[in-house]
């Protein structure tokens, strides 16, 4: 798990003459591995196909880990075979953890947790190209309150500029969507600040995707995380100079991807309101629910602007936020 810390003398040839990379499995690597692991278990509807599509990035321990789940939560059902249901909340526990029906959380909570979920939503559906949403829930699930399940259809091996800065907008959407509605923000951001963060870290100083920086690298490549005596941070072979330039380039990405995740929301008003209603409603909102719905809403707001245009008057706006 790392080669890096083995020293050089162990992999000089004569010791390890071949070394086997075991990557990530590809679609076609967890169908087959899904396979493996299904054996045993009597399946009802569950296409072993779609399910690879769905658990893009899990290595051949989680696969086998979702079959267990999903067998545990259809024995718990008390049910004969395992539905595509339990498969689908296994996937999510191994995702997310389990869901907590029985938190206690308060009205204000709630209505906070439901505007930062819809969001994400909203801000990853009107990304050009960005992973379609699965599912939206304000449902606690492990140490999250709520979460946005967004898949790609097919593995993705490189990214973009553009896909990782429509990554940041969409962690930032939350965060957004709490200042549009609320004119205040909450905790409830934390995850989304960190992976943002670590992503446009990397943008700078590991993939040269700065325009004011250039194509370069800065400090080691090694894993960030203290292990045989190395140190707790990056290591820095750049001057301090230097590592406020990354900061100022960092946090500029930052900024402009919060500038534009608050764009598209005050753009779509309309269609974060609705989403929020839905999920105060219903809590959860799955792939079709949510994707009717924002068409739903889509050719609402169309018809108001047409109506608008007609009267000369301005389209009413979208239901008024809620209290914090």
């Amino acid at each position: 798990n790392r080669p890096d810390v083995l020293d050089p003398a162990l992999l000089r040839p004569g010791r390890f003459d071949r070394q086997v990379t075991l990557d990530i499995p590809d679609i076609r690597g967890r169908e087959e591995i899904l396979k493996v692991h299904v054996k045993g278990k009597p399946l009802a509807d569950v296409d072993l196909k779609i399910l690879a599509r769905r658990t893009p990035g899990f290595t051949g321990a989680d696969l086998a880990n979702v079959l267990n789940e999903a067998a545990l939560l259809a024995a718990r059902r008390e049910k004969k075979k395992i539905t595509f249901d339990e498969v689908a909340e296994a996937v999510e526990r191994v995702m997310a953890g389990p869901e907590k029906k029985s938190r206690i959380i308060s009205e204000r909570e709630r209505k906070c947790t439901a505007y930062h979920e819809a969001g994400h939503a909203v801000t990853a559906y009107f990304l050009p190209g960005f992973d379609p949403v699965h599912k939206v829930s304000i449902i606690p699930r492990g140490r999250a309150e709520g979460y946005v399940l967004a898949m790609p259809e097919e593995d993705k091996h490189n990214l973009t500029r553009t896909e990782m800065l429509n990554r940041v907008v969409m962690s930032l959407g939350g965060r957004a969507a709490e200042v549009i509605a609320f004119d205040e923000i909450s905790t409830g951001a934390q995850y989304d600040l960190e992976t943002a963060t670590k992503l446009v870290r990397k943008m700078v100083t590991e993939y040269g995707m700065s325009d004011n920086l250039g194509y370069m690298t800065f400090g080691h490549t090694h894993e960030d995380q203290v292990f045989l005596g190395r140190d707790i941070t990056r290591d820095k072979n750049y001057s301090e100079e230097l590592a406020a330039a990354i900061d100022r380039e960092m946090r500029r990405i930052m900024d402009e991807c919060y500038q534009q995740a608050l764009g598209i929301l005050r753009e779509h008003r309309a269609e974060l309101d609705g989403v929020f209603a839905a999920l105060m409603e219903r809590e959860t909102l799955e792939t079709e629910q949510f994707a009717n719905l924002m068409r739903t809403l889509e050719a609402k707001g169309a018809g108001q602007q047409d109506q608008a245009a007609n009267t000369g008057h301005a389209p009413l706006g979208g239901m008024a936020p809620a209290e914090a």
